[in-house]
């Protein structure tokens, strides 16, 4: 496969206003449309469509039933994570061995001021507006709970298939970071796998019955946006870069000495 290789450096270390503007006006846009009483309509009726075409065949097949709750499992959720761990840290595929490093400590920052977004001004705003609301598993009623189907696994690896906190979804928001992360760097074969990656990733909150389909499509994506935004089109992500690279200097030199390590990308640095 050809690989394309990103053309700068990253991230760079400056205010990229247009890209900042166009994260607010997107954000903002897709809120008014949710709130908008003729499209709200129309992604309240998608919300009960795609919770009935996805949770309903749980009731009648036990293999559907069994790879959605093995899929909605805290497992489940860790290795989802370290798939896409793998797509930043593996060198040659997206970026080369000597930017995955760069590219991680640029990632995980922003990951955090994601988590900060969430639980501060969008968690007020959230409570400003009124707009928080159980998933469909608690108040659609035959809602199938695959906690109830299968309460071993539930007991053991904890089954998420209801919230009654479930806008926005916090996954969600993390995994299209993600994917507007490496989407500029990314040929397109990769972006099909990536863009096919989250959507499998999402879809157990989605047939649990955790969230409705707008808890991803409008709170996910606004939250991600302005994650990415702040992020990545201020100097934030290439300053918290450049920090975690002089703090993790010498330990990795010391790690890069030793055989078995010195291969690994992320530690010998190319």
């Amino acid at each position: 496969m050809t690989q394309k290789r990103p053309s700068a450096e990253l991230p760079q270390a400056r205010w990229r206003w247009p890209g900042l503007m166009a994260c607010h006006v997107l954000t903002l846009l897709i809120l008014l449309a949710w709130l908008w009483a003729p499209s709200r309509q129309w992604l309240d009726a998608l919300d009960a469509q795609v919770f009935h075409l996805l949770n309903a065949p749980l009731a009648t097949s036990t293999l559907w039933a069994q790879i959605w709750a093995a899929g909605s499992t805290r497992l489940a959720d860790l290795a989802a994570g370290c798939i896409m761990l793998g797509f930043i840290i593996k060198g040659g595929w997206i970026f080369t061995g000597a930017q995955v490093r760069r590219a991680l400590y640029a990632f995980l920052p922003v990951l955090a001021l994601l988590l900060l977004i969430r639980v501060g001004p969008f968690a007020e705003l959230v409570k400003l507006m009124h707009w928080q609301h159980s998933g469909p598993s608690l108040v659609v009623a035959g809602a199938v709970r695959l906690g109830e189907l299968f309460p071993a696994w539930d007991a053991v690896w904890h089954i998420k298939d209801s919230s009654v906190r479930s806008f926005p979804g916090d996954h969600a928001s993390v995994l299209l970071l993600w994917v507007l992360f490496l989407w500029p760097y990314a040929t397109g074969r990769q972006r099909l796998l990536i863009g096919g990656l989250s959507v499998l990733f999402l879809l157990p909150r989605l047939v649990s019955g955790a969230h409705w389909s707008s808890d991803i499509l409008i709170g996910g994506t606004a939250v991600a946006l302005l994650a990415f935004g702040w992020g990545f089109c201020t100097p934030f992500a290439a300053k918290t870069a450049d920090l975690l690279e002089r703090l993790s200097a010498p330990v990795l030199k010391h790690l890069g000495r030793l055989p078995g390590l010195r291969r690994i990308s992320l530690i010998s640095g190319h």
